[in-house]
């Protein structure tokens, strides 16, 4: 849902009684589209978001912090000159408008108290952050925009956006009726949509559905309702009788809740603020799983150029193997031209020489020649052909042997990122691409930071269960199965893999040092269960998992992160 007038109305309600007079004592700017307040009012210090991301656009109070730059950007540098040690006098918008005024008090170079102004527009791709003088006169925007309606650019005026459609706030039920009989619209969510200021279609069909009113064959009761219950949540905003409505992963909505509570009585500032903290949680959430997405697809990028390759690489290799299936044809034709050079007429030039082939019963066999050299250069070409062909069929079995490793390698890598679910999950899994993977390709510098800040810890963060009191951990990537393995594991803790198919280690914590056979079945049953929902057979009908003692789990020299061998291990078939 888009951060629409009603959303705009209420979190600046609740602003309005939490940051007024609060004091500017650091602004950021993590990203482009981003700008944080860092504001202290009576004894509370409070972060204040503003973002100009076309699809995260929003202002709001903010509990998360965000890894600033280590270069600020201009803008932030504009702000701190002329906001910090500021005081917020004043924070509004006009109707339900999704362009936020916030006024400031400041000390100019002359130690002389100014106004400033910060219009902080929520207009999806063109939302911007302005700041200005007393009267208005762009000082700098964080985008410069210069179309046929506005001129956004330093020192020009700043003017509102112009205002099309009608307020809902100063309209009465007569005029909305009148408007309704006069409009083109049929539907109710297209009319208020296209008539009024700061609705949006999800929180209009929310507010239709809740009152259970039809959309299109509708009387003026229903009108009369629907009307009286916009009115109700106008009424109450900055009160805790609204609340925002989660929909869906992607979608959020106004409502009106029955909460018969007022600010009279003893509530927490969380009530108080109970919209802002929803949008800042809702849209966070958001944020993190684009990032975490796009860093994902990014990956999948390199490691699928790195597939192609290795792809390429095979199909190269079987080639050349063909070609080496006829190495011995080669040297059937050299030994037979040898055998039979005593028959044949060196002064003439044959094309192809047919001889009885001693090993196959004297059958007889036409052997091509080069009419251009002497039967005796025949004869050593072919000899040629075959030592060639011989040495090349060592040489390539060893390289397809090493490029299908490779092949199951990133093929391992792509079954991480699949199995991915947090940021440093992906972190771990660019760090080991990093490491072994070659690639002309590399992720971009912006998404590399991201995924640096949001995972300074160079802690593993494990997927741990419990299984009737048992603790069972299991790896999500090659560096956590790695670290399981071979690292975190005691020598009698019972380890877990499906066999020959990529999937996690799941490791079971045998802290008493029971033997396998004294583990209730149905544990290990469940451990063997784990490790196949959580591979590349998640779907299988019947899949064998191995397991063994940790002890039993070794990593040959020079293998990729969670390549092991292991033996001693008994199997279970999940069905």
């Amino acid at each position: 849902m888009a951060f629409d007038g009603f959303i705009t109305k209420s979190v600046i309600t609740e602003l309005q009684k939490t940051i007024i007079g609060a004091k500017v004592n650091k602004v950021y700017e993590p990203t482009k589209n981003d700008v944080v307040l860092s504001l202290y009012n009576n004894g509370n210090n409070y972060l204040l978001e503003l973002c100009a991301n076309p699809e995260l656009c929003r202002i709001c109070l903010t509990s998360h912090t965000k890894p600033n730059p280590q270069n600020a950007y201009n803008f932030c540098m504009l702000l701190r000159k002329y906001l910090v040690g500021g005081k917020i006098t004043k924070i509004s918008n006009y109707d339900l408008e999704r362009t936020v005024e916030i006024q400031f008090e400041c000390y100019n170079d002359l130690n002389d108290l100014v106004t400033r102004k910060l219009f902080v527009e929520i207009m999806s791709r063109q939302s911007n952050i302005i700041l200005t003088n007393e009267k208005n006169i762009i000082i700098d925007t964080l985008k410069h925009f210069d179309n046929n309606v506005r001129e956004l650019l330093p020192a020009h005026q700043y003017t509102f956006t112009p205002i099309t459609k009608i307020s809902f706030i100063e309209t009465d039920f007569n005029t909305l009726v009148d408007l309704k009989n006069n409009s083109e619209y049929t539907s109710l969510t297209k009319f208020f949509i296209n008539t009024f200021i700061g609705f949006s279609k999800p929180f209009i069909k929310q507010a239709i559905s809740t009152l259970k009113l039809p959309d299109t064959e509708f009387s003026n009761s229903d009108l009369n309702i629907l009307y009286n219950y916009l009115k109700e949540i106008i009424s109450n905003f900055g009160t805790t009788k609204i609340s925002c409505k989660k929909l869906s992963e992607k979608d959020y909505t106004l409502v009106l809740d029955k909460k018969e509570l007022n600010f009279d009585e003893n509530i927490s500032e969380n009530d108080i603020l109970h919209i802002n903290y929803f949008i800042d949680e809702f849209y966070y959430n958001k944020e993190e799983n684009s990032i975490f997405i796009n860093s994902r697809n990014n990956l999948l990028k390199i490691v699928s150029s790195s597939l192609k390759k290795v792809y390429k690489k095979i199909e190269n290799i079987n080639l050349k193997l063909k070609e080496c299936d006829e190495m011995d044809k080669f040297r059937l034709y050299g030994e037979l031209l040898t055998a039979n050079l005593y028959k044949i007429n060196s002064g003439l030039n044959y094309e192809n020489l047919t001889v009885e082939n001693y090993y196959d019963n004297n059958n007889q066999i036409t052997i091509p020649l080069d009419i251009s050299i002497s039967v005796q250069k025949n004869i050593e070409k072919y000899f040629k052909k075959y030592n060639k062909l011989k040495n090349a069929l060592v040489i390539v079995s060893k390289q397809k042997k090493e490029a299908e490793k490779e092949l199951n390698y990133i093929e391992s890598i792509v079954f991480c990122l699949s199995n991915a679910k947090t940021l440093n999950d992906i972190n771990e899994v660019y760090e080991e691409i990093a490491e072994n993977i070659s690639t002309k390709k590399a992720i971009s510098k912006q998404e590399k930071n991201k995924l640096n800040k949001k995972n300074n810890s160079n802690k593993i963060e494990l997927e741990t269960t419990t299984i009737d009191g048992y603790t069972v951990y299991i790896g999500k990537n090659n560096i956590q199965n790695d670290y399981i393995s071979l690292r975190f594991s005691n020598p009698n803790d019972i380890w877990f893999h499906t066999q020959k198919i990529h999937g996690s280690h799941v490791l079971l914590r045998n802290s008493e040092n029971l033997e396998i056979d004294e583990i209730p079945e149905n544990v290990l049953f469940n451990c063997a269960k784990l490790a196949k929902e959580n591979s590349k057979a998640s779907s299988g009908l019947n899949v064998c998992v191995d397991y063994c003692y940790a002890k039993f789990v070794k990593k040959v020299n020079g293998a990729k992160p969670g390549m092991v061998i292991y033996n001693n291990f008994k199997t279970i078939i999940v069905k």
